[in-house]
């Protein structure tokens, strides 16, 4: 993540002074150009600065959505698509101004096909919105960043989070799409079945492009059955590299955990004070078991051996669902628990992901980083795959502290590329991440460039994210 990566990019203002009139002639009081509208729609979830964008448009259904691409092809105008605004990397500023398309109000659930386990959802509706109607159906859609992100957005993303290790992530349980392409016309992406192997697979090409190819006007999705029983449980180890070779030995003895979460001595000391937790201050693993009554406790106790082998301590776990609960807020809490232990400092989340039989030693290495340099940056991963996230707290109105925590993000980066690692395992590129893209994939950036060229000839969807401009 680096703000020299954020620039403006040069604004097209015929065009653009050309498509507002339309836009409002077009959408009235669902098309905004007020300041405040604008702000909400640039605004980035990290230090990154925002850049607005000239308008935003209310969009209610796909043709709303054709419309908007129309006009702003037209006139070259850029389009730039706004879930919940959730994603951590910039990809909801518009730097070279344009268009913002908000989707809160295509929340539809379009169809729930009980019996072949999957659903399509307009990109509106948010995985807690889908789980809530899923409910009586006695199914559920696994995937779970912590955020309660827009589905459409988490397709953009390739998002994934703490069940990823069990259920995948979004290019595991994305079906199909429909799309809105640069000529205005909507396409599919796939049919329902299950496997194809008809033409490209133009699903995951749009699954976590990040609105730079079209804008993701439907979303259908793979779903599971909500598991008979289930368990969770906490247990802490002497190191950090103790917990880390706990779970590399869980994975690879394949003992089915769903959730398998790592917080370091930091994160849990910050879990314990902001949600009145008493867990011992050493790095910890969040487990969580999916089965029959029989299965979650064979697992259990084939995990506890392994947690015993690496001095784990006593291995508590639970079926109860109010304790296990909250367990998991805890867990998903960890964001504002970091944050209260220095409120007046800002908050850099960033994550790398490397393969799990090098995670002990980036994650020692990395711990080691942040104690020679003074950081208060807790960690916490989905170590079950290789991932983790660092929550940077530095103060960002200090131009010294600023280039001591881009430092940082250089070699935090630069070791999980050495591991053959990603410089990210779900948060995307965006603006944030475009070097550290150049780095790890140089050779493959050309053909990324000429797909963009070909879906995209006029750049005008979300200009500035993934390539630098």
């Amino acid at each position: 993540m680096a703000r020299k990566d954020v620039i403006d990019g040069k604004r097209n203002e015929e065009g653009i002074a050309l498509a507002l009139p339309l836009l409002k002639q077009r959408f009235g009081e669902r098309f905004q150009t007020g300041q405040s509208f604008c702000d909400q729609h640039s605004h980035t979830t990290t230090y990154l600065p925002s850049q607005r964008p000239d308008g935003v448009v209310f969009a209610e259904s796909s043709e709303d959505v054709r419309e908007v691409v129309r006009i702003c092809a037209t006139h070259r105008v850029p389009v730039v698509p706004f879930g919940t605004g959730s994603s951590l990397e910039g990809q909801v500023n518009a730097p070279c101004g344009g268009i913002s398309i908000d989707f809160s109000r295509m929340n539809r659930i379009l169809a729930v096909n009980a019996e072949d386990l999957d659903c399509t959802v307009e990109p509106g509706v948010t995985r807690e919105d889908l789980n809530t109607y899923l409910r009586d159906t006695g199914l559920f859609f696994p995937i779970d960043p912590g955020a309660n992100a827009s589905l459409g957005g988490m397709a953009a993303t390739r998002a994934s989070g703490t069940n990823a290790v069990r259920y995948g992530t979004m290019k595991d349980n994305v079906l199909a799409l429909t799309v809105v392409t640069a000529d205005g016309e909507e396409m599919r992406t796939a049919q329902r079945a299950r496997k194809s192997s008809a033409g490209y697979d133009l699903t995951r090409l749009f699954v976590g492009s990040e609105g730079t190819l079209g804008v993701i006007t439907s979303v259908t999705l793979r779903l599971q059955g909500i598991p008979a029983k289930i368990s969770g449980g906490v247990v802490a180890f002497p190191t950090l590299e103790d917990a880390c070779n706990a779970v590399i030995m869980t994975i690879q003895m394949g003992i089915p955990v769903a959730r398998i979460e790592l917080l370091d001595e930091m994160q849990i000391r910050a879990c314990n004070a902001y949600s009145k937790l008493s867990y011992a201050e050493r790095p910890t693993l969040f487990v969580e078991f999916h089965g029959t009554e029989e299965t979650v406790a064979l697992q259990a106790e084939q995990f506890g051996e392994i947690a015993a082998e690496f001095g784990g301590g006593e291995f508590a776990y639970t079926a109860n669902a109010e304790e296990r609960n909250q367990l998991w807020k805890a867990r998903h809490n960890a964001y504002w628990a970091s944050r209260a232990l220095a409120p007046e400092l800002s908050a850099l989340s960033t994550d790398v992901c490397v393969p799990i039989s090098r995670l002990a030693e980036c994650v020692a290495a990395t711990q080691a980083d942040i104690r020679e340099h003074g950081f208060l940056a807790p960690i916490v991963g989905h170590a079950g795959d290789g991932n983790f996230h660092v929550l940077l707290l530095f103060n960002d109105k200090d131009a010294a502290d600023v280039e001591k925590a881009e430092a940082f993000l250089e070699r935090l980066n630069g070791r999980a590329l050495a591991m053959e690692g990603t410089c990210t395992g779900e948060h995307g590129v965006g603006q944030g991440k475009i070097s550290y893209l150049e780095q790890e994939l140089a050779s493959a950036l050309p053909a990324m460039r000429a797909v963009k060229a070909g879906l995209d000839p006029d750049n005008i969807f979300n200009p500035g994210k993934i390539f630098r401009l």
